[in-house]
């Protein structure tokens, strides 16, 4: 049977998330991979793998709310907006109170409209911000819309501030602290970052990345519905509805009212996504087969 499932691997500082990604690639070929949430080489902590035909959830892991723990120099300023880049002291900074900066960070919170740093992996007719940025081309970024939905001081001595974030996906951490310390009258650069959970996959049940083997990986792996828990309703289907699933056909979901639902047999395995046709019929979007 090829794997079909997803992996909660927290990723170590100084090493890219493609690293990872490559590592558990060589485990399992012929499958297929993929990730959701890239972490800068600078960052650590959970980082989502979907094996197989869950490469086929990552957007829906994607979704899913994102919690921080970010810590940041005051005072400091950076082409990267973190001490990857070259960092420049700023002469007479100001050293804000806890009490401004407590303050900042609740102007912060809520849908806000965020620019996103110039060494970013947005791509800007056709090419990689960053890649502009390092051969000295001027390179300008829109503001977009994301949603903070908690930033709180969760340490401070100056110059160190460190914060408690959960926010929505497209959100750039450093990119808050610059924020943040733009409003007190100074500049910031993060230190330090590591991503504690995305949705219900936390740090605590993250296995480490150098410890991934063809041997543990089975034991490792986790249902494919995680992928969409919390997203969207379940409707669980009989083994004649799956058999109708499977050739594209629609079935019902009684009682289901949402536009998308995710199709379970009985044994709470992920069988299709189901999106709601104009009949009140669900049929699928996407389809897993059950002979995995």
């Amino acid at each position: 049977m090829s794997p079909f499932g997803l992996l909660n691997v927290n990723k170590p500082s100084g090493i890219t998330s493609r690293r990872v990604v490559d590592r558990v690639q060589r485990l399992v070929k012929p499958a297929k991979v993929g990730h959701a949430g890239t972490l800068d080489p600078l960052a650590r902590g959970v980082l989502i793998i979907g094996v197989g035909p869950a490469t086929r959830l990552v957007e829906y892991v994607q979704q899913m709310p994102k919690r921080y723990r970010a810590t940041f120099l005051l005072g400091r300023s950076s082409t990267t907006e973190d001490v990857e880049g070259e960092v420049t002291l700023l002469p007479d900074a100001p050293v804000p109170t806890l009490e401004e900066l407590e303050g900042a960070a609740a102007e912060l919170t809520g849908k806000i409209q965020q620019r996103p740093p110039v060494y970013s992996a947005l791509k800007v007719e056709g090419r990689r911000a960053y890649a502009r940025a390092r051969a000295g081309q001027e390179v300008e970024l829109a503001p977009r819309t994301i949603h903070v939905y908690q930033l709180e001081v969760a340490g401070y001595e100056y110059p160190e501030l460190k914060l408690a974030i959960e926010c929505s996906s497209g959100t750039y951490v450093r990119s808050l602290g610059r924020d943040l310390a733009e409003r007190l009258g100074t500049a910031a650069v993060m230190s330090a970052l590591e991503r504690t959970a995305i949705g219900s996959f936390v740090i605590e049940e993250a296995a480490d990345a150098d410890q991934l083997t063809r041997d543990n990986l089975a034991d490792l792996m986790l249902p494919a519905v995680r992928a969409v828990e919390g997203l969207m309703p379940a409707c669980v289907v009989s083994e004649p509805q799956v058999h109708r699933l499977s050739h594209g056909l629609s079935v019902s979901c009684e009682g289901a009212a949402a536009e998308t639902c995710a199709a379970v047999d009985r044994a709470g395995k992920l069988t299709a996504i189901l999106t709601r046709r104009a009949d009140g019929t669900y049929g699928p979007s996407k389809y897993f087969p059950t002979d995995r």
